[in-house]
């Protein structure tokens, strides 16, 4: 297939530039076509640039996000419309289906367990995701069908009489293969990656099975997921060549930390397999027993920390030296940052999620959405690191902002290197490409994803219609 773009900023420079057979072709002023395209589009100026790739975000729970209850803010604040919420989605459901709710936050009705949940929605299997995604708060029916499942480890909260309370820390795993119903779908994720402007995503998931696995194999055989993937949580290459194998996914649950000999012991086993870590990592403790780890074992090129979420100034030098790339949510503030100006100690609001202070330090940095656990919308999250600024209008860390025109370099950047070099529109690469209706200065002065006109996909070609 052959089409040719008239009249597109590519660089700052007004030229065209023909996409054959899912690769850029040409790039040149007034290009001449000896046999006619398949398709020509005039850009009228519109900046053309690479696919964005969010480096950080979780497939499958997107779409299952889509047919899931909200329960958290901005939707739910009170104990009344969490109740209408669960009731209202019982109500429509089949007899005996379980209800899935998220974005749960204790503001709305405090600290969820099984005796909370029942006394709403009563002898039905409900499971609530916190919206960190770190915890599920299931009701007394649905405690029942996972019950021989639970592991006796910290991760199951349990009452006075040793009873599960109805708290489960990131068992999903378990959840998945009890609750019945077939797998979400990822169309309806593919068609609001593509309206971003994204052609690329790393998926952060840890630990994924072979079900899962195989899965997106097939999503991606039978062209509903078009995107290419980075995965952090497979252990085997995939079927097609759009997946990759990333660093491998290290989930420290900051509940139950495991000792430094525990984390050396995983962090060696990734590099057994050949692979670097991302390892998560959102408090103070969690980040100085990460890189008390990596000193004993070594970096490699490629390891990351995802979210960095507390990084004092103390120890930001200390990840440039080490070669650490950071890859944050700066969406976070938005959208958690009422929260977090009443729960995070002071201390710690102060050098919450940094951006400007790590790059000054020479660490590489790269912004992603952590989706479906915040916004998915890339073009919101360049707004949101430029402002840093709460649902409510109070800031969070102002000398931490960052321009818009930084935060697009970085989903821009390679998978493989989050806040690397810039991928360009040049003669040899792949057509994974985002077409703006406007100039690129123009669209980062109020950046938002009505601005995408079309995405291209290599191996589609052209697949977003214009509106």
């Amino acid at each position: 297939m052959r089409t040719l773009l008239r009249d597109v900023e590519v660089e700052g420079e007004r030229v065209d530039v023909e996409l054959v057979d899912g690769l850029v072709a040409r790039v040149g002023s007034d290009l001449e076509v000896g046999t006619s395209p398949d398709e020509v589009v005039d850009a009228g100026g519109g900046a053309l640039l690479p696919g964005l790739h969010d480096h950080h975000l979780h497939l499958f729970a997107l779409a299952a996000e889509r047919s899931s209850v909200r329960c958290g803010p901005p939707w739910v604040r009170s104990p009344g419309a969490l109740a209408a919420a669960l009731l209202e989605a019982g109500r429509d459901a089949a007899p005996g289906a379980w209800l899935r709710g998220t974005g749960y936050h204790e503001s709305v009705a405090g600290d969820l367990d099984r005796h909370r949940l029942d006394a709403i929605v009563g002898d039905r299997a409900v499971r609530v995701q916190h919206r960190s995604g770190a915890l599920w708060m299931l009701s007394s029916r649905a405690l029942e069908l996972v019950g021989d499942r639970l592991p006796h480890t910290p991760d199951v909260e349990r009452d006075a009489a040793g009873r599960p309370n109805g708290r489960l820390w990131r068992l999903d795993t378990v959840l998945r293969d009890c609750a019945p119903g077939p797998a979400p779908s990822l169309a309806g994720v593919e068609e609001e990656l593509a309206a971003c402007g994204i052609t690329g995503v790393t998926d952060a998931t840890p630990d994924l099975d072979e079900k899962t696995t195989r899965l997106l194999e097939d999503a991606a055989i039978d062209g509903v997921l078009r995107a290419n993937v980075l995965l952090l949580g497979a252990s085997r290459p995939l079927r097609t060549g759009r997946f990759a194998l990333g660093p491998v996914k290290l989930l420290l649950h900051d509940h139950d930390l495991p000792t430094l000999d525990e984390l050396v012991d995983r962090i060696r086993a990734a590099r057994a397999a050949g692979r670097p870590v991302a390892v998560h990592v959102v408090t103070r403790l969690s980040l100085v027993l990460t890189l008390a780890a990596l000193d004993v074992v070594g970096v490699v090129p490629g390891d990351r920390l995802e979210h960095a979420a507390v990084v004092p100034p103390e120890l930001r030098g200390e990840l440039a030296r080490r070669g650490l790339v950071v890859v944050t949510q700066p969406g976070f503030l938005r959208t958690r940052g009422e929260a977090y100006r009443t729960d995070v100690d002071p201390e710690d609001l102060a050098c919450l999620y940094p951006y400007a202070g790590l790059l000054a330090e020479g660490v590489q940095v790269a912004a992603s959405s952590d989706a479906p656990y915040g916004e998915l919308d890339p073009w919101h999250v360049m707004a949101d690191a430029a402002a840093r600024t709460t649902d409510e209008g109070h800031v969070v860390g102002p000398d931490e902002r960052v321009p818009a025109r930084t935060v697009l370099a970085s989903y821009l950047s390679d998978p493989a290197s989050p806040g690397g070099p810039v991928r360009r529109v040049a003669p040899g690469a792949p057509a994974d490409l985002c077409l703006l209706g406007e100039p690129l200065a123009a669209a980062l002065r109020a950046p938002r994803r009505t601005l995408v006109r079309r995405t291209f996909h290599a191996t589609t070609h052209a697949t977003t219609k214009e509106d």
